[in-house]
């Protein structure tokens, strides 16, 4: 049957990597996770050996119960002398006891090791992905590098708990399989190996056919799946234009794909099992009719017989596991480079480090002098669009810089040099009169913060997502921030208070109840330089209104730069900056900027307030 878990899903579409010397050794380099539980791991893999070598000596000794049985005087066995059937019997107990008991301590140790040691690797994943520089986000798709510390690391995770062990369990079965029955009956041996060619030819043929079935099942279910998620996603849509049926239509389309794709790898899956079970059965008549041969003419014993059996089946089931395994490495190989690639990448405080220079002394905060000069730049995504074209603009502590202009124009570049997500390609940033760069990176982000048009909340409580401005605050001075972004009545308004989650993204809040835990968040936090980026824009009258007065509050003795296309909320700023294809084409208040009968400012005040009475027809 298909399997229907996503996770599944994405472990069998895992691109299979080839084994070359470079790729082992960026999989063995994995081992260093693995090195702080070294005791821990010897002791697993001591218990998987001995454990296999009891399941070794259980064919042998239940070959000898049979041969017990057959002498009334008991067997011989090596080092133990001549034993009854009961002590035989004994023996054997003991062995698969003590098979039983090194199982258990080798899968139990092997999985403290694993999942210990992928803690760790998902941690350092972690930890580098989120201290990557902007760049590096802005040229992968989000889905790809969520995929590196999911689905890449249950990769690992399933090699190294399920098929490292399983590799040398099923190593130990071969080669000790092999060894026992050619050391029972040569003749036997070689009947019994030339039926395996037949085995595996036809499970390399059958598994090919099966795993591209079985790939083409996944994806139509895949496909199935998104319709789901589409619909539900868009259901209100769905509802409003009465597409209900259409929707309904095209899932069954879409699931008879699905059972199609299902029914045609049932089908080979039934030819395979129906195959492999002639051609195994078959092969074990022919080597018990070889067999009783032997034993009819008195060369091999009936314990001899069965020991043979067992072992072949060992054998049988190790080279049947061969494939799989050899796959299943492919994939964690695969997964490996993905994973080492990551950890590779550098973050953006080991290359701030390694550029060196910082400011030994650095001030309890800055004053919030700001000058960008002749600054060009170009996103890494996109080098062959300039965005900056030798902008200056200068900001002096405690000022209020309106950015203005057409979508497109660089406003929001501005914003994102300035919390150094990326470094000017040419010119300069100084704060307080020295480079931008010359200051530790995490420390000078300490001292901005930024209100966004669209805020994303975390899925926690109100409190907590008010105490991201400065983590470890107490619960006074969370309300005391609150109560000044006007956000403290509608907080105390819900049953659960500042207890209340906010829920996926913040969906249980309205968005102008999520701009005020933003302000809030940001009053938290104190900065020296705030950034506001079209933090009204999407708001209605009555919210507007209430965040403009947090806002106002917020910026009082800031440094702050309000990106806005809606000029009404720019108006009472010391300066507008206005921005036209990456430069700064006009500078100055609202009243010197509209007194300029052809400047862009006063376009797009008429644009958005109707002309003004210098601008009536009749006049001048």
């Amino acid at each position: 049957m298909p399997r229907h878990s996503s996770e599944e899903i994405a472990l069998d579409r895992l691109p299979k990597a080839k084994l070359n010397r470079e790729s082992l050794l960026d999989t063995l380099a994995l081992a260093r996770y693995v090195r702080p539980y070294r005791p821990r791991f010897v002791v697993g893999l001591a218990s998987l050996f001995f454990s296999a070598a009891c399941g070794l000596a259980f064919p042998f000794l239940a070959g000898s119960l049979i041969d017990a049985a057959m002498r009334p005087g008991g067997t011989t066995l090596q080092f133990l002398g001549v034993l009854p059937l009961s002590q035989v019997a004994l023996i054997l107990a003991g062995i698969v006891s003590l098979q039983a008991l090194a199982s258990f301590n080798s899968a139990l140790a092997f999985n403290r090791v694993g999942q210990s040691a992928l803690a760790d690797l998902r941690r350092e994943c972690y930890q580098r992905l989120i201290a990557l520089p902007m760049a590096f986000f802005g040229q992968r798709r989000i889905g790809e590098l969520t995929s590196r510390v999911s689905t890449d690391i249950a990769q690992i995770e399933g090699a190294l708990v399920d098929a490292l062990p399983q590799m040398c369990r099923q190593s130990v079965f071969l080669i000790g399989g092999v060894t026992l029955i050619a050391i029972t009956s040569g003749q036997l041996t070689a009947v019994m190996l030339g039926t395996l060619p037949i085995l595996i030819a036809a499970a390399v043929f059958f598994g090919r056919r099966l795993r591209r079935f079985s790939r083409e099942t996944q994806d139509q279910l895949a496909a199935t799946n998104t319709i789901v998620e589409e619909t539900l996603q868009a259901i209100a849509s769905v509802k409003a234009f009465a597409n209900e049926a259409f929707e309904v239509r095209r899932y069954e389309t879409s699931n008879a794909r699905v059972l199609a794709a299902a029914l045609s790898a049932a089908r080979w899956r039934a030819v395979f099992v129906a195959f492999f079970i002639l051609a195994l059965f078959g092969g074990i008549v022919i080597v018990l009719w070889f067999g009783a041969r032997l034993l009819q003419q008195g060369e091999i014993s009936p314990g001899e017989l069965t020991r043979f059996v067992l072992y072949s089946t060992f054998v049988a089931g190790a080279m049947g596991q061969a494939a799989e395994l050899f796959s299943q490495i492919q994939k964690t190989v695969g997964a490996t480079q993905r994973v080492r690639e990551l950890l590779r990448e550098p973050t953006e405080t080991e290359t701030d480090a390694a550029r060196g220079g910082h400011v030994t002394t650095l001030p309890a905060r800055l004053r919030g002098e700001v000058a960008f000069v002749g600054v060009n730049f170009r996103y890494p995504a996109r080098p062959e669009v300039p965005v900056l074209r030798n902008l200056s603009l200068a900001a002096q502590p405690g000022e209020r810089i309106a950015l203005v202009g057409p979508s497109g124009a660089g406003k929001s570049t501005l914003t994102a040099l300035l919390l150094r997500f990326y470094d000017p390609e040419s010119g300069r940033l100084l704060i307080d009169g020295r480079d931008a760069r010359d200051y530790p990176l995490t420390w000078l982000r300490g001292q901005m913060a930024i209100v966004p048009q669209d805020v994303l909340l975390f899925g926690g409580t109100i409190a907590e997502n008010i105490a991201y401005g400065r983590p470890g605050a107490d619960a006074h001075a969370i309300r005391e921030a609150a109560q000044l972004a006007n956000a403290d009545d509608f907080i105390r308004g819900f049953p659960e208070g500042y207890a209340t989650l906010v829920g996926d993204r913040g969906i249980k809040l309205s968005g102008g109840q999520r701009q005020r835990v933003a302000i809030a968040r940001a009053i938290l936090k104190n900065p020296a330089i705030l950034i506001l980026d079209e933090a009204t824009s999407s708001l209605d009258s009555e919210s507007e209104a209430q965040v403009q007065l947090a806002l106002d509050r917020l910026m009082q003795g800031r440094t702050t730069f309000i990106v806005a296309h809606r000029l009404a909320t720019v108006r009472n700023a010391n300066r507008i900056a206005v921005i036209d294809a990456g430069q700064v084409v006009e500078l100055g208040t609202h009243e010197e900027l509209s007194a300029r009968a052809e400047g862009l400012y006063r376009r797009l005040s008429a644009l958005q307030f109707g002309p003004t009475p210098a601008d009536a027809p009749g006049r001048p």
